[in-house]
């Protein structure tokens, strides 16, 4: 009889360390003598799955089984499996959706792959839409253990996310070298930062990098984004710095404020999986036209303001050391809640970096099955820090 198998996918975009988890669950298993699969680019291949086309699932081209080369990979960038945007549950909307076998369709494909395959038991590494999916071929029988990704940091149920901590240093790094650049020139920079839901990533990005000020989805809870508004603020933040001979600066935003930009600034350009770009709304830019004009318009003079985006830059960064081992923890932690049969479980750690699993149903709305987003409280120590360090006009 053939042996059971376990199988790793990592879905959606790429996270520096992902290579760490990788390596560390694999050789947990593989020094437990348990073969490992590898699938190629997450879902994207197995949502296809035909038993009746030998062409749908290749060895060495939709899937690997994984063996001593892991050891080399924990400090490389990339993902070593590659990675897609495929969401074979896009069309699951309700409990009652699974039923409908034409929703749910990918999704049985997926776990008829994995049976055919001999897998026993798939660990997804990735952000909340993976963690959909894994709760969902969970309620369809199949044994599911999730590892949580996100450069974003604003998962539930983790106190940190592996890469975070190197996406902050790499934006550090760029957003100092900007600032040395605006004060060489008199000009400002309004950079804007990948964080779709919250503002973990702009917040701590702005505080390492010396920002001016720094804007989010936390900072307008109960409100739209008002670009000419929130010009305003920037421009009166310029004119004080200038009455202190400071002609310069970097402004940070989140490019989750784009969802809460007026409806016909929001942007509407979706990728093939049907996941809005909240890139092409350019919001850093479209923030820096106003900044510019409404400087104009109170002084008569202009002023150099520039706004860029800055994303896949930091993404597949070569990780720093507390992501690795962040990572390799997680990777083991998968191994470990495996051998606690602790299935339909995400992992997670202490503040002491014990391993602990946090059941699905607890990082998912029961009726609405969405994730939970952790974002940063008004109030918290950490979102008063970065206003303490922000800079403010006198009054």
């Amino acid at each position: 009889m053939e042996r059971k198998k376990v199988g790793i996918i990592f879905s959606g975009g790429p996270a520096p360390a992902a290579n760490s988890v990788i390596s560390s669950l694999t050789l947990s298993f593989l020094n437990e003598n348990i073969p490992v699969v590898g699938f190629i680019k997450g879902f994207e291949f197995l949502e296809k799955f035909n038993r009746r086309d030998p062409l749908s699932l290749l060895p060495d081209y939709h899937y690997r089984l994984l063996g001593a080369e892991v050891t080399k990979i924990r400090h490389g960038s990339g993902i070593f499996i590659k990675t897609s945007r495929a969401n074979p549950g896009k069309n699951i909307k309700s409990r009652e959706d699974l039923k409908d076998e034409r929703k749910a369709r990918p999704l049985l494909n997926i776990i008829d792959a994995l049976k055919y395959l001999n897998i026993e038991v798939l660990f997804t590494i990735g952000g909340d839409d993976t963690l959909k999916t894994a709760n969902y071929l969970r309620l369809l029988g199949f044994p599911v253990i999730h590892i949580p990704k996100t450069i974003d940091n604003d998962y539930f149920g983790i106190a940190w996310t592996f890469g975070y901590w190197t996406a902050v240093d790499v934006y550090s790094k760029l957003l100092l070298n900007l600032r040395a650049d605006a004060e060489a020139t008199d000009a400002y920079y309004i950079v804007e930062i990948m964080g779709r839901k919250s503002g973990w990533l702009t917040y701590a990005a702005g505080i390492a990098g010396e920002a001016v000020m720094m804007l989010s989805t936390e900072d307008f809870q109960d409100e739209d984004f008002n670009v000419d508004d929130v010009a305003e603020r920037i421009v009166e933040v310029i004119l004080q710095r200038e009455r202190e001979h400071k002609l310069y600066g970097v402004v940070c935003v989140s490019e989750g404020l784009a969802e809460k930009l007026p409806l016909e600034f929001r942007p509407k350009k979706m990728d093939k999986h049907g996941n809005v770009i909240y890139g092409a709304a350019e919001i850093g830019k479209l923030l820096a036209e106003r900044v510019a004009l409404k400087y104009r318009d109170r002084t008569g003079k202009s002023k150099k303001i520039v706004g860029k985006q800055i994303g896949y830059e930091t993404r597949s960064a070569p990780p720093i050391s507390f992501d690795i081992v962040l990572g390799s923890m997680l990777g083991y932690g998968g191994y470990i809640l495996y051998k606690r049969k602790m299935f339909g479980h995400m992992v997670s750690l202490t503040d002491n970096f014990d391993i602990k699993g946090i059941p699905f149903d607890e990082l998912i709305d029961p009726e609405t099955l969405l994730t939970k987003i952790r974002f940063v409280s008004k109030g918290s120590d950490f979102y008063n820090l970065k206003e303490a360090l922000s800079y403010k006009p006198f009054e």
